[in-house]
């Protein structure tokens, strides 16, 4: 059973401290290659939580695969946000991400993904909605994207929303436990989609000029994309889950084939072998994991706290249940730390926050909210 509150965060004169603060007495210091780090948890329980998003009046939104929006505002105070829009709850399917626009404070427009119910199938679908003034509501639904052909299949949604600098949004869409649709380019099923924030194709896009649904498309031949985030260029990295192994971190650039299913490392849930690791014009990923680890959430870290850790890619793990820290150089990822093994379960999400704080879900049991500082 939820508690009313449920807040476990620092508040001092009446404002919840993100950005600053002394860690909670019941914080838990780890050592880390950049140092001592203090991990509090600040916010919880939350059921099956799957995204967290800070919003520019220092409050947050979380959502919970089962439907629910929880706003947290900045006096510390948790309400759940009504007006959702039909959301289908099932399998891997349900309330997904959540990304507050980059014009937060002047248009108070969020972006939402979630399985969207069609009869008895069901779509990865990205809305746009606005956030009332006191976090209780979503107003103005539009959907920008729906995936095409609705399935019946519960598995494979992916859901990482992303605003490139441009103002443009991709948006991850898993093969839905399907694997041929992510080598058809006529369906928007396993591929990295990127759309405006009215819906359309952008110009630029490798096939704008197409008809249907291909338009939409960015990079195809993905499996399950469940992390998204851009790097210091404004650049998309994806991760997203191999079978047995296989687990894939890539750089989606425009029209490119990332080879699921004809290619992968790691072998079928069976045992049995995919056809190869390689094969001319698909592209090999920039890092991969074998046994899998079963990937979530991804950010790339600015070294705003850390400046060691500039540059870095954080992937929660799900299966593994710690923090991934791959070390990475220009476009190679030459090494790894795991950080906070098993100490907190399953980490669904992983976000900077404001002051460069690195934020993180977790979704077992009873879910909660984590935030790393620095120890002093």
């Amino acid at each position: 059973m939820r508690t009313a509150i449920g807040i476990l965060c620092i508040a001092l004169a009446g404002v919840m401290v993100w950005r600053t603060g002394a860690p909670a007495a019941n914080a838990t210091e780890f050592e880390t290659s950049a140092g001592t780090v203090t991990v509090e948890r600040m916010a919880g329980p939350f059921e099956h939580a799957w995204a967290v998003t800070f919003l520019a009046d220092d409050g947050l939104l979380v959502t919970e695969r089962g439907g629910t929006l929880w706003h947290i505002g900045a006096d510390g105070a948790r309400q759940q946000v009504g007006g959702m829009p039909a959301i289908t709850v099932g399998g891997q399917g349900g309330l997904l991400d959540v990304v507050a626009a980059r014009d937060f404070a002047e248009t108070r427009e969020i972006f939402l993904t979630y399985a969207a119910p069609d009869g008895s199938r069901t779509r990865t679908t990205l809305t746009a909605a606005r956030l009332s003034a006191d976090g209780a509501r979503l107003t103005d639904l539009r959907v920008l994207f729906a995936q095409d052909p609705a399935v019946s299949s519960g598995f494979h949604f992916g859901s990482r929303v992303v605003e490139a600098p441009d103002g443009t949004l991709f948006v991850t869409v898993g093969d839905r436990g399907t694997p041929r649709y992510a080598q058809d380019d006529a369906a928007t099923i396993g591929k990295v989609m990127r759309v405006t924030r009215a819906g359309t194709v952008p110009a630029d896009n490798p096939f704008a000029t197409e008809d249907g649904p291909r338009a939409q498309i960015w990079s195809l031949g993905h499996r399950n994309p469940q992390g998204a985030g851009l790097d210091g260029e404004g650049r998309l990295w994806t991760v997203e889950h191999g079978a047995r192994g296989g687990d894939e971190i890539n750089r989606p650039q425009p029209g490119l084939n990332y080879g699921w299913p004809r290619i992968s490392y790691g072998t079928h849930y069976s045992g049995a072998p995919h056809p190869g690791s390689a094969e001319a014009g698909l592209e090999q990923p920039v890092h991969y994991w074998d046994p899998s680890i079963a990937p979530s959430g991804l950010m790339i870290y600015s070294g705003a706290l850390w400046p060691a850790w500039a540059g870095d890619i954080f992937v929660g793990a799900l299966k593994s249940r710690f923090l991934s820290r791959l070390d990475r150089e220009g476009d190679s990822v030459v090494g790894e730390e795991r950080l906070f093994d098993d100490a907190f379960g399953r980490v669904r999400d992983v976000r900077e926050g404001p002051g460069g704080a690195i934020w993180f879900l977790t979704d077992a049991g009873e879910g909660a909210l984590y935030r790393m500082v620095p120890a002093d």
